[in-house]
Order: C-alpha cells, then structure tokens, then sequence
C-alpha cells in the first residue's frame, strides 16, 4: 500500500514570461532519441529535455518533489517513458488543470499520481504556488495546501479506481489483487 498524502517541494514549469507552459507533449517529456533506453533508473536523466530552459530538471529534483504543469500536460504519443522517467526520478506526484488523455492513462495504469487543480492557472499568477514551496496534497479529497504559506487550495480528488491502482501499485497489480 502507498501513501495517499503527499508532501514535497514543487517545480513549476513557468515559460519565459511568468505563465504556466501549456500543451507539453511526450517527446518534450522525453524526447524520442532516448526511446531505446528501457531501464527506468536510467530513463529519469532524461525528463524534460526537450523542453526549453528545463533542461537541468534531474539535476535539481529530488525524491517525493511535486511537479506543477500547465493545461494538457503530457499531449501527443502514447509514450510511456514520459511517464515512466518521472517515476524514476522517484517525483511524488503532478498537478495541472488537465492532462493528455493517453498520458493520463498510462499514468493511472502506472499507479503514478496525475491530479487535476482547475485552478492551477489563478493559483500561480497569483503567486499562491511558486517553485520552492512546499505544498501538501490529499489524493482522496479535495484539499491541497501550501505549507510555506498556509494556503488551501482545491485539487480534484482521485477516482475511487485511479486511487485503488495507485494503492496496488499499477494496473497490473490491481489486476491480480481483484483476481486473487
């Protein structure tokens, strides 16, 4: 069984002019010169390479970080090392106001944590979430807080079966539990 709150600092991806970057796709998660990698420890090296000014992120995240991301996080491919490399790099979970559909699936069925905040957009304009904070996220409700400034702010809560796969630890795994 894993953790259903998380806590961690967050990194927000800002484009040059203080917004949230929109429509990430999966070759800028992780770009497909590094498809033949099928390690996932060796994969996370990787994440956000292709991405402007992003470049560094694995030097700079740390384990159980949050990642906060713009609207339809994860477009294009069903690439699963854009999922895959998040895990290894052992990132606690993303937040954004939507992703897309392929790459919230294969975050799911990765027992990966993806939540929806609506709000995500307000929130960092107005400066309520900032890379550095440290922020605390409730899977099964709809509380999220900023820890650094006592903040509360909503985030849509897990599906009941999204949440299960996450506590089995994928589909897989939920699978065989449902089975046994």
């Amino acid at each position: 069984m894993t953790e259903s709150v998380f806590s961690g600092k967050i990194w927000v991806l800002l484009d040059q002019k203080g917004r949230l970057i929109e429509d990430i796709d999966t070759d800028q998660i992780y770009h497909n010169a590094f498809l033949h990698i099928t390690d996932i420890s060796q994969m996370g090296q990787h994440a956000l390479g292709n991405l402007e000014g992003w470049k560094d992120f694995p030097q700079k995240v740390r384990p159980e970080d949050i990642l906060v991301a713009g609207r339809n996080f994860g477009a294009g491919s069903s690439r699963q090392q854009a999922v895959d490399c998040f895990i290894s790099l052992k990132v606690g979970l993303i937040l954004a106001p939507s992703f897309g559909a392929i790459y919230f699936r294969n975050a799911v069925n990765s027992g990966f944590p993806v939540l929806k905040c609506p709000e995500l957009d307000e929130l960092v304009a107005k400066q309520i979430l900032e890379t550095g904070d440290e922020i605390k996220v409730d899977l099964r409700s709809s509380e999220g807080s900023n820890i650094s400034k006592k903040t509360p702010f909503p985030v849509e809560p897990m599906s009941a079966v999204q949440y299960d796969i996450h506590q089995a630890g994928s589909l897989f795994s939920y699978g065989k539990e449902s089975a046994g």
